[in-house]
């Protein structure tokens, strides 16, 4: 059994109050993140895919520079189905500090293997913390890559017992969300999210002129990382462009 070392809270989302969720891959670029004002902090390692894992030593030095009144989430990877790296992925970012740990359902898997996977990641979190959540990515673009269905991952993530059902894009070439799914059926994800009592996430190149559509489809949390870089998604996360976005936010929540 893992020793609980610190007790933490994870922020409740209001429904009324979209929250920006940024991807910095190192400390420099959380400190532009926090600066900006982003609402979740979430490390990743880009250079290892979607949501590619960064080092649990990065997660923690993110963890302890970021005020405890902003959360921070941390991705595991694009998975396929090994429940057991998984589970130990995910108990080293919930160790590192994570308030989120994040998964993505990448490889090819059934509906039954999907929802064995995020259940080993639920119960290796809790293993550390029962107030850590877990969010479960699927792909918008699931087809390229031949991934799971993505509008299954609302009822995935309510039959592992996690937390968050979110939206990406798997292939990072300047496509969108919105370039593979309709709104009509993003909007039946965000409902049945909500539905399930789950929080909902949105995220795959989102620019912001998106943020309204974002909004509108009344998503919980949107997450970004090229909108916030100079030179694009390898490039480095800037606070101006940060606080462009979250004054926008605020302004469209008005």
């Amino acid at each position: 059994m893992v020793k609980k070392v610190i007790k933490r809270k994870t922020t409740k989302v209001m429904r009324n109050h979209m929250m920006l969720l940024v991807s910095p891959k190192n400390k420099q670029e959380a400190i532009e993140a926090i600066a900006g004002g982003a609402h979740i902090i979430d490390v990743k390692n880009p250079s290892e895919g979607s949501l590619g894992a960064n080092f649990p030593w990065i997660i923690k030095e993110i963890r302890e520079l970021t005020p405890p009144t902003i959360d921070v989430s941390a991705t595991i990877g694009d998975l396929d189905y090994k429940p057991g790296t998984a589970a130990q992925a995910a108990l080293g970012a919930a160790f590192a500090g994570a308030n989120y740990v994040k998964l993505g359902l990448f490889g090819k898997m059934t509906e039954d293997q999907a929802i064995d996977l995020v259940d080993k990641v639920v119960s290796a979190v809790n293993l550390f913390s029962p107030e850590i959540k877990v969010a479960v990515a699927g792909y918008a673009d699931a087809h390229r890559i031949g991934a799971i269905e993505p509008m299954l991952v609302p009822t995935i993530t309510s039959k592992a017992k996690a937390h968050v059902a979110m939206i990406d894009t798997a292939i990072k070439d300047g496509k969108s969300t919105f370039d593979f799914l309709k709104e009509t059926q993003l909007k039946i994800f965000i409902e049945n999210a909500h539905r399930l009592g789950l929080i909902a996430a949105l995220a795959g190149n989102l620019q912001k002129n998106d943020l309204i559509r974002v909004w509108k489809l009344k998503v919980d949390i949107a997450g970004v990382r090229t909108a916030v870089c100079k030179n694009g998604r390898n490039g480095k996360v800037d606070r101006e462009l940060v606080r462009e976005l979250t004054n926008y936010i605020q302004q469209i929540g008005k």
